[in-house]
């Protein structure tokens, strides 16, 4: 502000750059989600495999907030459904793999990014927020992913017996792991800030 009390506005230059600058972190989230799925296990009784991507899509959500999450999270998808190897490799890749049974856990990732962004940049930035929204975020994940593997599979049992029990325990490391990175990433910007 000047002594006046009018405020200077940002010149064209400093509002391309900080453009540039958002347009930077959303693709680059986009591709840190997408090199989380190539971290996978495929396991022989269920046709949805153990992958880091879920990890990485909670991270993208408690670091960059509800907006940027989302929005990077839907490129992903785009990326994806361009046929660009982003998903995880276990399956055939491009649209096929969105309408397949990882499909709804696919599709619920941007909502599920922006849940977890706008849990924690509502609430404090502690490590039990920071869980409280990895944990909802993750309860609308298996929601949308069992919902959808229940239509393929004509059966909600089968659904919950392919896509649940064998990962609970895997999520709740997930969680935690995320939750625990978000909020010491955020502290250490503080203090260099």
């Amino acid at each position: 502000m000047s002594k006046f009390g009018t405020q200077t506005l940002p010149l064209p230059q400093d509002r391309a750059a900080e453009w540039a600058k958002q347009v930077a972190i959303v693709v680059g989230a986009s591709l840190f989600v997408a090199l989380c799925a190539r971290v996978t296990i495929p396991l022989p009784f269920t046709p949805v495999p153990l992958t880091l991507q879920n990890a990485g899509v909670l991270l993208v959500g408690l670091l960059l907030g509800p907006r940027r999450a989302f929005a990077a999270l839907a490129l992903y998808l785009a990326e994806g459904a361009a046929g660009l190897p982003v998903f995880n490799p276990t399956g055939p890749g491009g649209i096929l793999q969105l309408l397949g049974p990882t499909g709804g856990f696919l599709m619920a990732y941007p909502f599920v990014a922006g849940v977890a962004g706008i849990v924690m940049e509502r609430g404090r930035k502690t490590f039990a927020n920071a869980a409280i929204a990895g944990f909802l975020a993750e309860v609308l994940l298996f929601v949308c992913g069992l919902s959808w593997l229940a239509i393929l599979t004509g059966s909600m049992k089968t659904a919950v017996r392919f896509g649940l029990y064998w990962f609970v325990f895997a999520e709740v490391i997930k969680i935690l792991l995320a939750a625990a990175f978000a909020v010491r990433f955020r502290r250490s910007q503080k203090v260099q800030e």
